[in-house]
């Protein structure tokens, strides 16, 4: 891959009907990638895809519909998925932040499932059609937000106590955890894991709820930045031959950084992995 061109590269972005995944979306389709967005709804979904296009000037723009929430229609997606032959890139990107706890059609709360158990699943799912591609990344969109969280393995539903802010930063500490035992398990297929914080993006994503988007603000020590420039990192890992060799690191603004040390333990990373694997019944 360069930076310059994405030609005959096949992209898949979860989420990018709207923020950085929009932002992101746009500009792979931008530099000639073919770019297959994965979003909820429909007409919203319809309706950036033909922004995209428009904005890009790549045609080669297509819409699968997929709730994350449900373990079936992510099992849905990835089957369509596998149709396309390989891909280059997966790009996790959808997510939510919710103020009270909710049950996803299968038993889990929603932020776990979407933020966390979405991603792994369909991950998993496109493992060979990923392995088919020359250089394949996989790329999850995480947070500082990761720092906001004690991790206790046996309650990652927080059932016993639900506060949106801790149980968001779960989610984002699964996705570094995702990150660093994907990039272990599937070495052996050439295929490269890496995630990103994207900062305090101006979108609805977080300033809808003040005391995630104030904290997210304290603790990155950035300003409110566009989806576009929030995305750049994504970007930059999707594209990027400077980090074709780089795989299980946490990056912020396009610089790898030591997550939580928390997020640094392999031995909860593994444990991540079995729980997440029995919970949505794969091996």
């Amino acid at each position: 891959m360069t930076d310059e061109t994405l030609q005959g590269k096949i992209m898949v972005v979860t989420g990018a009907n709207s923020g950085i995944g929009k932002a992101m979306a746009r500009e792979l389709a931008g530099r000639g990638a073919r770019v297959v967005m994965v979003c909820r709804n429909p007409d919203k979904g319809e309706e950036a895809r033909r922004e995209i296009i428009e904005a890009s000037g790549n045609e080669q723009v297509s819409l699968e519909v997929a709730d994350l929430g449900s373990m079936d229609q992510v099992r849905d997606v990835a089957s369509r998925l596998r149709e396309l032959g390989r891909v280059d890139v997966l790009l996790n990107n959808a997510g939510l932040y919710l103020p009270e706890r909710q049950v996803s059609p299968d038993g889990f709360e929603m932020m776990f499932a979407v933020n966390h158990l979405a991603p792994f699943l369909l991950t998993h799912l496109l493992r060979e059609t990923l392995a088919a591609a020359d250089d394949p990344r996989v790329i999850t969109t995480s947070s500082v937000g990761h720092l906001f969280c004690k991790f206790d393995i046996e309650h990652l539903q927080a059932e016993r106590r639900f506060i949106p802010l801790e149980q968001y930063g779960v989610t984002k500490l699964a996705n570094i955890f995702f990150t660093k035992e994907a990039a272990r398990r599937y070495a052996s297929d050439g295929i490269n894991a890496n995630c990103f914080h994207p900062g305090a993006v101006g979108t609805g994503f977080a300033q809808d709820e003040p005391g995630l988007f104030n904290a997210i603000m304290k603790v990155g020590k950035v300003f409110i930045r566009s989806p576009e420039k929030g995305g750049e990192t994504g970007v930059y890992l999707a594209a990027s031959d400077r980090v074709k060799d780089v795989t299980g690191e946490y990056f912020v603004d396009k610089k790898a950084k030591k997550p939580s040390k928390t997020a640094r333990d392999p031995e909860l990373a593994r444990a991540l992995w079995e729980r997440s694997a029995a919970m949505v019944g794969v091996s």
